[in-house]
């Protein structure tokens, strides 16, 4: 028999539903990435968490994923937006879809616009986790 699982951790937004929490947590995610808080954006990934970036390794785990976050923002990237496509749930798992734009700032100070699809798996631990973003650009990679 399945029993709830029960947690000290308790979301912050208990009376969203599940659709608006995710949504409103991707909008996190972009306010602190945008505003160099790579370690809050690191926060809302699990303990065994993969962040997998174009062009870069996976990074797995909050302190490797703000490290990678921390190396792309150094590399210029800045201005992300998200756009929430669809979101589905079953229990405590749920799935985001949606399209990304992120502008890339270049040496010689010109910005190149990038954008392109991800897929986020979370998983409620108490709290709604990223267990799993993948990003793809839709741009070829000589531009």
């Amino acid at each position: 028999m399945y029993r709830p699982y029960s947690s000290s951790l308790v979301d912050s937004r208990p009376l969203l539903d599940v659709q608006s929490l995710i949504r409103n947590l991707a909008q996190d995610f972009v306010t602190s990435f945008n505003t160099g808080n790579y370690d809050q954006v690191a926060a809302l990934f699990a303990q065994d968490g993969a962040f997998m970036a174009p062009q870069h390794d996976p990074a797995y785990g909050p302190k490797a994923v703000e490290l990678l976050l921390r190396q792309i923002g150094e590399a210029g990237y800045e201005d992300l937006r998200l756009e929430t496509l669809r979101v589905e749930s079953s229990g405590d798992l749920a799935m985001e879809i949606g399209r990304y734009t992120v502008a890339i700032r270049q040496p010689d100070a010109t910005i190149l616009a990038d954008r392109g699809k991800y897929v986020k798996a979370w998983r409620r631990l108490g709290a709604w986790l990223i267990v799993a973003d993948c990003w793809s650009s839709n741009l070829p990679l000589n531009r």
